[in-house]
């Protein structure tokens, strides 16, 4: 009998400990991943900046082949900015990505694609994992070279990663099955003629990853790196921080029902703006913000009108926002490229001082005299072109 009893607790102790990890690819579904990472650069070892990243990756599964799920990506990147207007993040850099990816976590991608930057991890094995169980796979870095050191196609960096299934772990008051990834990078590439390089490369990096079972996909990773460039030239450059994300599904945005809803709130409100539908998602052109003469100074009574913005806003708070700056093209390039980051700022300050959106799901983006709607050559024309842009974004 003891025995028996035995032989049941041990039985479902391995079951209540045992996870078949792989991801669930459904064609059409969406998703985002929101990162942020903080990081110490160092030169020379002497700290030189820290900074903040806000990583926005939109995801679509286009179609499935087989067991490999067809992936359309785009990555944003933007950088923490803190002045006197307040805390935010200001849009950086874009790519795009496809790729394939099986259940266990493979991928194929094309060479000529710079993002994902870490890839083939996590991979699984094609079996039950008990709590404790480690495992490990092959998996490579692509970093991006092009503006520093003039390598114009992703430099691939490979590593080993060693896995542990640490079973059960809390995230935001929900428990999910967890495990921990951790590699270490020493590598010396081939040299460059010509150009300084990398000559050596050292890094490590320390992740838990918390994984949904039902969406088939992490829901959340947190990460300690530490990466290492000795250049040819002698130059140390490093970096060390920390990361942390969250894996968000979204619902697919019924872009002519949304515009029309906009439209008739705007209506009722008695805003003049304009409402387009975009790839990225619905568009408000508002040519009636006033700032004073070259400046991102509100003019009197144009914060009532922004108050009633975020009233539409409010109305689909699952969604993040881009908010862009343009100007006329009067004054110099640089001149005009300033300003419009500065009263695209502006706006996103009012949005975050006044709870519309948090700083994590509003970018700015300035485009200075770039993209003019109208004749520059004309008042009308420059007033047209001198407008902020609300993007409410699809994924």
């Amino acid at each position: 009998m003891r025995v028996f009893l035995w032989i049941v607790f041990f039985l479902q102790g391995f079951l209540c400990f045992a996870e078949q990890f792989w991801y669930k690819h459904r064609a059409g579904d969406t998703y985002r991943i929101l990162s942020t990472v903080h990081e110490d650069v160092y030169l020379n070892r002497r700290l030189q900046y820290s900074g903040d990243i806000l990583n926005r990756i939109a995801a679509k599964v286009t179609e499935l082949r087989g067991d490999n799920g067809h992936h359309e990506v785009v990555f944003q990147t933007a950088e923490r900015v803190d002045d006197a207007g307040g805390i935010r993040f200001q849009f950086d850099q874009e790519y795009y990505s496809e790729f394939d990816r099986d259940k266990y976590g493979r991928m194929k991608i094309d060479k000529g694609y710079f993002m994902p930057v870490v890839r083939n991890v996590p991979v699984f094995p094609d079996r039950d994992l008990k709590k404790g169980e480690r495992w490990s796979a092959p998996g490579h870095e692509m970093h991006d070279f092009r503006e520093s050191f003039g390598i114009t196609e992703p430099y691939q960096i490979p590593f080993t990663a060693d896995y542990q299934f640490l079973g059960e772990r809390s995230w935001q008051r929900k428990t999910y099955p967890a495990f921990s990834v951790s590699y270490r990078i020493f590598y010396e590439p081939p040299a460059v003629r010509g150009i300084v390089y990398p000559l050596r490369i050292m890094g490590a990096s320390d992740q838990v990853v918390y994984w949904d079972s039902d969406m088939g996909q992490p829901v959340s990773y947190t990460e300690e790196f530490r990466m290492v460039f000795e250049l040819s030239d002698g130059t140390i450059i490093e970096y060390r921080g920390t990361a942390q994300a969250q894996v968000l599904e979204s619902e697919i945005m019924d872009k002519e029902q949304l515009a029309s809803d906009i439209n008739t709130e705007l209506e009722r409100l008695g805003i003049e703006a304009e409402v387009t539908m975009v790839d990225e998602g619905i568009k408000i052109n508002l040519e009636n913000i006033q700032f004073i003469s070259d400046s991102a100074v509100f003019l009197p009574g144009e914060e009532e009108k922004l108050e009633q913005i975020g009233r539409i806003l409010n109305l689909y708070a699952d969604r993040d926002i881009l908010v862009e700056g343009h100007t006329a093209r009067v004054g110099s390039e640089e001149s005009q490229q300033s300003l419009s980051s500065q009263r695209a700022a502006a706006v996103a300050d009012y949005f975050i001082k006044n709870q519309i959106r948090s700083r994590e799901r509003i970018i700015t983006k300035g485009y200075g005299a770039s993209r003019p709607l109208a004749d520059n050559k004309t008042e009308a024309g420059r007033q047209k072109n001198r407008r902020v842009e609300i993007t409410i974004l699809e994924n």
